[in-house]
C-alpha cells in the first residue's frame, strides 16, 4: 500500500514567524484577554509545538506584554491614521474622538482595562502600559499645539487640556463592560470626551461633531 504523502512545512522567516506569534496573541488577547495568552495557548493556535513560541519568547509575561503594544500600536494608528495628518487639527481631533465612542472598540476599551489591572503585577506590561500612555499623550498634545497655533483651539495648556480628555477617555473605558443600554446608548456617555475636549479648547457646544 502507498504511504499516504505528508504536508509540506513551509518554514518561515524569523520576522515572519514572530509577528505571526504576535498577531495571535494579540488577537486572544483582545478576544479572551491577557490572562490567556500562554505560550502552549498560542502554539495549539498556530498548530506547531510550544517550543518555538519559547524560542522568540522565553517568558510569556514577555509575550503578554508585546502583545498588548501590538494591539495599542494597532488602536492609536486607526484612531490617528498617518494618511490624515494633513487635516486641519480640529477635523483629526474630531474624528480621533468620534472613533473612541464607536463601539468598533469595545475589545480595546475591555484590552485597557485588563491590562492596567494586570500590570500591578507583571512588571514588563506595566512598562509597556506606560510606554503606550506616553506615546498616545504625545500625540494628543502634538495635535493640540497644532491648533493652537493654526489659532483653531484655545488653551495656554496643551498638555493639560490633552490629559482632561483622556482621563474622561479612560473613565469611559471603565463602562466597556457595564449593561449594554447603558454604554452604547446613553447620550451623556456618548459625548462626554466630545463635550471634554470642546470645553478644555474653547470651542462652542456641538463644534466637533460639526466638523464631520
Amino acid at each position: 500500500m502507498a504511504s499516504r504523502p505528508q504536508p509540506t512545512r513551509v518554514r518561515k522567516l524569523p520576522d515572519e514567524r514572530r509577528a505571526e506569534i504576535l498577531r495571535t496573541a494579540a488577537r486572544i488577547a483582545l478576544e479572551e484577554g491577557l490572562e490567556r495568552i500562554t505560550l502552549r495557548r498560542v502554539a495549539d493556535e498556530l498548530g506547531v509545538r510550544p517550543g518555538l513560541i519559547g524560542h522568540y519568547f522565553p517568558a510569556a509575561d514577555a509575550l503578554v506584554a508585546e502583545a498588548f503594544t501590538d494591539a495599542a500600536t494597532k488602536e492609536r494608528d486607526t484612531l490617528l491614521p498617518a494618511d490624515e495628518e494633513g487635516l486641519a487639527p480640529i477635523d483629526r481631533l474630531a474624528r480621533f474622538l468620534v472613533r473612541l465612542a464607536d463601539g468598533t472598540y469595545l475589545d480595546l476599551s475591555r484590552l485597557w482595562l485588563n491590562a492596567r489591572h494586570l500590570s500591578r503585577f507583571k512588571e514588563g506590561l506595566r512598562d509597556a502600559v506606560g510606554a503606550q500612555e506616553t506615546v498616545t499623550r504625545t500625540a494628543l498634545t502634538a495635535l493640540i499645539e497644532a491648533g493652537v497655533a493654526a489659532g483653531e483651539f484655545d488653551t495656554d495648556d496643551a498638555l493639560g487640556a490633552a490629559l482632561h480628555i483622556l482621563v474622561t477617555v479612560d473613565g469611559l473605558g471603565s463602562y466597556a463592560n457595564a449593561d449594554a443600554d447603558i454604554r452604547l446608548d446613553h447620550p451623556t456617555l456618548d459625548d462626554m470626551a466630545i463635550t471634554t475636549a470642546e470645553r478644555e479648547l474653547g470651542l462652542d457646544r456641538g463644534t466637533l461633531r460639526a466638523r464631520l
